[in-house]
């Protein structure tokens, strides 16, 4: 190495499904380490609310984060094994909806139009009722990553409520059902939800229905053809109207009411819940603002660098606390996909580099994530050195 050593941070969000932000963070280290093994290097695996977000936490935390977990249930309703946090001596809980609800928890094969109208989120709310159990004070909720469209009618249910019929009847599991709904009884909401802070994160600002509710812009991931989502985009819009028939709560046109399938508006209607942008909970559950004191580079990264990138992602978030402080960033991405010129337009990032060395078809770069992160923070490290040297004049 050459030049003064620097503070580097690392915080970047996971490549899409080839590598969580835990393992980029440990990869862009020791590629770095190579070039400069100097520096003082610091970890901030990062997340947005999503899937990932109990790893980048536990992480950043280490002893501070005590994984628990609770045997609960999938979006199709068979049992599994979610994890969740506790911090602060017990005073806070890290719960993440895809643990027990998520899409990942589905074979591609079951993502099917029939699956996403039955998709249930019922084990999430049993994580949550978890959490209370062990006496918490407050829950950071991420959502991000279901496989439910039912308005979190199923984390409601695990929670106390009743979706019914005009015969009375419960309603059955499942976004499409809330068709049918006549009538909300909450008598049995569990009371402890009105003593604890609930904090939503998510990057998602969707109403619950419409062009770009949670119907239209997420169900076909989640398996739905056209005509499903038309199915449960009424269906949601039946369930926001009982929603404020029963708590007087308008929450289907508020922003990121359709997070996570519109578990959002649910929680907004019967619970106390605040919406906050996950990256601004994440960086503060880790502690990013003090890791980024003395620092004079931070190097982020995400799967795809795109116009999306600027609507809420964990790497805009990093961006904006780094320039903040006159802190350069670098972007390492995957890929580039549209409007991705906006990234370096914006001032947020003073360099965007894919981390491909050569031609790679997505399959192929999936697979060798792993080296092509670790050679790509190699390269930018020697790339700081010669600066350094063009700078000293040498």
């Amino acid at each position: 190495m050459t030049g003064p050593p620097l503070r580097v941070v690392f915080a970047p969000d996971s490549f899409g499904g080839a590598l969580d932000a835990v393992a980029v963070t440990e990869a862009l280290v020791e590629g770095w380490q190579r070039a400069r093994p100097g520096d003082e290097l610091v970890r901030a695996p990062m997340a947005d609310g999503g899937e990932g977000t109990l790893a980048a936490v536990a992480a950043a935390l280490g002893h501070r984060a005590q994984r628990r977990s609770v045997t609960t249930t999938d979006a199709l309703g068979r049992p599994v094994q979610a994890p969740w946090l506790l911090l602060d001596a017990g005073g806070t809980a890290v719960v993440e909806l895809a643990a027990a609800s998520g899409l990942w928890r589905l074979t591609p094969d079951e993502r099917t139009p029939d699956t996403v109208r039955r998709a249930f989120s019922a084990g999430t709310g049993v994580m949550i009722r978890d959490a209370m159990d062990a006496g918490v004070q407050r829950v950071w909720l991420g959502l991000g990553g279901s496989a439910t469209n039912d308005g979190g009618a199923g984390l409601l249910v695990a929670l106390g409520v009743r979706f019914l019929d005009a015969q009375g009847n419960d309603l059955p599991p499942g976004g499409a059902a809330l068709a049918g709904l006549a009538r909300i009884e909450a008598s049995g909401l569990d009371p402890r939800l009105a003593s604890i802070e609930l904090v939503i994160a998510t990057d998602v600002t969707n109403p619950l229905c419409g062009p770009q509710g949670a119907s239209a812009v997420y169900g076909p991931q989640k398996g739905a053809d056209p005509a499903t989502v038309r199915e449960l985009d009424d269906a949601l819009a039946v369930f926001g109207e009982a929603l404020e028939r029963a708590t007087g709560r308008r929450v289907a046109t508020a922003a990121g009411a359709g997070a996570a399938g519109g578990a959002a508006a649910g929680l907004l209607a019967f619970t106390s819940a605040a919406i906050r942008p996950g990256v601004d909970v994440v960086a503060e559950l880790i502690g990013l603002d003090e890791r980024l004191a003395g620092t004079q580079l931070l190097v982020t990264g995400e799967g795809r660098a795109d116009e999306q990138t600027l609507a809420g992602k964990a790497a805009m978030g990093v961006a904006q606390r780094a320039q903040a402080r006159g802190i350069p960033v670098v972007l390492l991405c995957g890929g580039l996909g549209p409007g991705a010129d906006r990234l370096l337009s914006s001032g947020l990032f003073d360099l965007v580099q894919p981390i491909a060395d050569g031609p790679l078809s997505l399959a192929e770069a999936m697979a060798d994530t792993p080296r092509l992160v670790r050679d790509a923070a190699d390269r930018l490290a020697r790339s700081i050195s010669l600066g350094q040297r063009v700078g000293a004049g040498r």
